[in-house]
């Protein structure tokens, strides 16, 4: 399909794009454009302008570690991240997740700001600002605001963003040494997003017992949500295959868990325990063995 009528232009600072986006009436950010432009084309999205950020890459773009945060620039590629060694060394989860996000076209071009400002309730990275309490920086006229992850994500393709903000970078608390991250997938065939994705970090003490466990999921329902069920049943447990598989037949119990014609809710909910199982397998590999 064709999409309607729009006027075209390209920042040339973050002021400016914030200048444009504020001054003409409907205008949409474009970054990858993998999920603005098949909305355009199906004319369920009509922006009256579109405001290239692609000449903002040198502010915007790149992956740094400061102090006990993963600082991921908005128009960083997903392919960037997942090769980034220093994501691959400090918070390997996401690394595994950027990996599976769509396919090499969309990894290529698509943006981590654009994937986090789209807030799709199958998308993966949603799961893994949960999980590692990112922060999602945002700039304005009026000047930059911080949003916790668990306040942004509200509803599918419903975010607390400003109205005319802008994602400037994703800021994600690292793990104590030690801490064990994965990111699980069961993707749909067509389309590559999640049916269900699980990120999970955990670590014990020295007992031997859970002294941390995060787990949060994504797809299964109308927004990404933490897993607190599974986590509390876990805290303090020695990770066995049984105290598993306990703590993962609660994996959709703080979700609103939906269905439609690929998986119904039922089959989403068992979706979730069992990918929560193997991740939290993963997670604790080394107590199982």
């Amino acid at each position: 399909m064709i999409p309607s009528a729009f006027a075209y232009s390209r920042a040339t600072s973050l002021q400016d794009a914030l200048i444009q986006l504020q001054s003409h009436e409907d205008a949409k950010l474009l970054a990858g454009g993998h999920s603005l432009l098949p909305l355009m084309k199906m004319r369920l999205a009509t922006p009256s302008k579109l405001v290239d950020l692609g000449g903002l890459k040198e502010e915007l773009r790149g992956v740094r570690r400061e102090g006990d945060r993963l600082i991921v620039g908005a128009l960083t590629t997903h392919s960037e991240v997942a090769h980034s060694k220093v994501v691959q060394e400090s918070l390997p989860a996401l690394s595994e997740a950027a990996r599976q996000v769509g396919d090499l076209q969309v990894r290529n071009r698509g943006t981590v700001g654009g994937n986090i400002a789209h807030a799709d309730p199958a998308s993966d990275l949603p799961a893994i600002a949960l999980a590692f309490d990112a922060e999602i920086v945002v700039a304005t006229l009026d000047g930059t605001e911080v949003i916790p992850a668990h306040e942004y994500f509200l509803g599918p393709l419903l975010t607390a963003l400003p109205e005319h903000g802008l994602v400037t970078h994703v800021s994600f608390v690292l793990p104590d040494p030690g801490t064990q991250t994965v990111y699980e997938k069961y993707p749909h065939p067509a389309s590559g997003y999640a049916v269900v994705g699980v990120a999970a970090a955990g670590g014990v003490g020295t007992d031997g017992t859970v002294s941390h466990i995060r787990v949060a999921i994504t797809g299964a329902g109308e927004v990404a949500y933490r897993a607190s069920a599974v986590e509390s049943a876990l805290a303090g447990q020695t990770p066995t295959e049984e105290t598993i598989r306990a703590a993962a037949a609660q994996a959709a119990a703080d979700g609103d868990i939906a269905g439609d014609l690929f998986a119904s809710e039922e089959y989403r909910r068992h979706l979730c325990q069992v990918y929560t199982a193997r991740a939290l397998r993963r997670v604790f590999a080394s107590q199982l063995a």
